[in-house]
């Protein structure tokens, strides 16, 4: 098992692997395989990749991102700028669903209000937003609201791991309580773990995952 000094350095390694990164300013400290990131980058995107970053390294066991988006002047923008174009990339990527769907925005930050049907259509929003030029972050609040039986959703769950090739069904097990769902087991990385929690927030009629699952390499 890595001790946290080692996966300190492997992190700050990947993080220097990225040539779109300026590692220098990104800050890494591990304590009991749990990362965290501070410092800035010069863009959201960036970010969101430092931390995707250390979620590659094996040992990971989670991440706390606390770097700040320093925007250089150049790509700074008025909030109401980047609301209307918050609002094109929902009706684009959500063409039937974005009118329960919306954007508020301060400061460069995007709050997604409202409510969906499904949680694939949240992270569609998410994903959709994170693509706006100037923004600082996105949180995203909008509330699932689904109709399905719990031992059908669990089987669905089940089903959808086995399908999976990049997670081992055998390792894990599914509590379904209302439309909440409950994840256990052990995985051998923080990116099957995290690969394990997409496929059930996929499933249709998911409005919370608890994911209890422990990385053990």
């Amino acid at each position: 098992m890595k001790s946290d000094t080692e996966i300190e350095r492997d992190v700050r390694d990947e993080l220097k692997w990225n040539p779109d990164l300026d590692a220098d300013d990104i800050a890494v400290s591990v304590k009991d395989g749990v990362v965290a990131l501070a410092g800035f980058t010069h863009s959201y995107p960036d970010r969101l990749e430092a931390e995707s970053a250390a979620k590659r390294v094996a040992g990971v066991r989670a991440v706390a991102n606390d770097i700040e988006v320093r925007l250089p002047s150049i790509e700074q923008r008025p909030d109401p700028e980047i609301a209307r174009d918050a609002v094109a990339a929902l009706v684009s990527e959500l063409p039937i669903s974005h009118d329960k769907i919306k954007a508020i925005v301060r400061d460069g930050w995007i709050t997604l209000e409202g409510s969906a049907e499904r949680q694939d259509q949240k992270t569609v929003a998410e994903n959709a937003v994170r693509k706006v030029k100037g923004i600082k972050g996105v949180l995203n609040v909008i509330m699932v609201e689904p109709n399905v039986e719990p031992s059908e959703l669990k089987q669905k769950i089940q089903d959808a791991f086995k399908r999976n090739a990049e997670v081992d069904a055998d390792g894990i097990q599914v509590e379904a309580n209302g439309s909440e769902v409950v994840l256990k087991g052990a995985v051998r990385s923080w990116i099957e773990r995290e690969e394990a929690e997409r496929v059930a927030w996929s499933a249709p009629g998911v409005s919370r995952v608890d994911d209890r699952i422990v990385v053990s390499p």
